[in-house]
């Protein structure tokens, strides 16, 4: 029986996507008697459909442009499309009411609170959080930890906030998994006082990583109960080493600027690089940060063709074919430096949009990685299955979708109960 409904945002850049869960009490009184660990890894995701039930998903896209308001059934029906004029700049607060609207016009049911995507916790929040205004000013206080993310994070909790201020909202942060690295793997070779100020290494993608821990047993037991090595590879693209479905190691550091190449984002890079810089080519703190979240990655090394895969895949300049040799090269390298922390690999799962969706990109990985009996099948990697290892594979690999926002929901939900 529904006992009113949950609504998720992710908020990004430039969109805002979002999922309406209706909420089942009988399931929840249920399920509060069972094991929590053992909820949590089941694959099977019969009771957690029945307890959280998706009815509505969609985003609004092209926000700082011409937004676009879509929405679709969890059957895949489009229920709504709406545009914005170009440069209309709505508030944060019309969108948001807009879409409400919208919802409202298709389901009746009482919201019992907003859920959030956070990537950045600061050094104070790892755990789900009811968010009040104690921690948004915490939380406005980290923005320069994560200046591209954390804005459009906040911005969907304020305007939520005007529009229902007594309705719960609650955050997750994407920095959270990774609170069970060792502190060994959190350190920089800085000098105490920088790490006592929260200078450590944090991690990210967190959510993305909690889904596919929770999904490990109904893959591949031996991956839930041994080393994992999972690659999140997207606009935003990050490595994680588990060890029975905890975060041991992750390729994100400080800032998301770390570890990987990624679509705009150049990922590790020499200090001496940015100093240079700094001191001889005139650039200033803007012009620094612009460079390092908007102008290089795959876009910045493919000349300016693209930051998306699909288009460097598709193209003939021999710059769109360094750009993936060299995504392919470092995904590589880090999964190899994964491997080594995690003591081997018994399992590798690909997700993300490139993770999922490239199989070009997944061959070129596994093909770098075939010193450590990493084979995958080309037939089942071409079709998108799900597991796409060799019969004699001595590794797993599987390629299986993410769902931040489901993660988000059942945070909520234990929450409130």
């Amino acid at each position: 029986m529904s006992n009113g409904a949950l609504l998720i945002f992710n908020g990004g850049s430039s969109s805002l996507k979002f999922t309406l869960y209706e909420t089942n009490d009988s399931e929840n009184k249920k399920n509060k008697s069972e094991n929590e660990n053992e909820i949590k890894i089941k694959k099977e995701q019969k009771d957690k459909n029945e307890k959280l039930k998706k009815i509505i998903g969609g985003q609004i896209e092209r926000i700082t442009e011409a937004p676009l308001l879509t929405m679709h059934a969890a059957s895949g029906e489009q229920l709504t499309q709406r545009e914005w004029p170009a440069n209309s700049h709505p508030h944060d607060t019309e969108l948001v009411s807009a879409l409400i609207k919208e919802i409202e016009k298709h389901h009746q049911i009482p919201l019992r609170a907003a859920g959030h995507r956070i990537v950045h916790g600061g050094p104070h929040y790892f755990q789900p959080t009811l968010l009040d205004e104690k921690v948004l000013a915490e939380l406005e206080a980290s923005v320069p930890l994560a200046p591209l993310h954390l804005p459009h994070n906040l911005a969907p909790i304020r305007a939520f906030a005007e529009l229902y201020p007594k309705l719960p909202q609650i955050g997750c942060f994407d920095t959270g998994f990774h609170a069970t690295m060792p502190r060994i793997e959190k350190l920089f070779g800085l000098p105490r006082e920088l790490l006592d100020a929260g200078i450590v290494r944090y991690g990210f993608h967190g959510l993305s990583y909690e889904f596919i821990s929770s999904q490990l047993s109904g893959l591949d037991i031996r991956a839930a109960q041994g080393r994992t090595i999972v690659a999140h590879l997207g606009n935003g693209a990050s490595v994680c080493a588990m060890q029975n479905g905890k975060s041991v190691a992750t390729s994100m550091g400080f800032s998301a600027l770390d570890g990987l190449i990624m679509g705009t984002r150049c990922g590790s890079i020499d200090p001496g690089v940015l100093i240079y810089l700094l001191c001889e080519r005139n650039y200033d703190a803007k012009k620094l940060e612009q460079l390092l979240y908007h102008e290089c990655g795959l876009l910045g090394i493919s000349g300016g063709i693209s930051a998306d895969v699909r288009d460097l895949l598709a193209s003939d300049s021999p710059l769109a074919k360094e750009a993936i040799d060299l995504f392919c090269y470092r995904v590589v390298r880090e999964i190899g430096a994964m491997i080594a922390v995690n003591g081997g690999i018994d399992a590798l799962i690909f997700t993300g949009g490139i993770g999922q969706h490239a199989a070009p990109i997944r061959a070129a990985i596994c093909t770098g990685l075939a010193c450590f009996d990493i084979k995958i099948d080309a037939a089942k990697n071409a079709a998108e299955e799900a597991k796409i290892s060799a019969a004699n594979s001595g590794v797993g690999v599987w390629a299986i979708a993410t769902d931040e926002e489901g993660v988000i929901a059942q945070h909520c939900e234990t929450l409130l109960e």
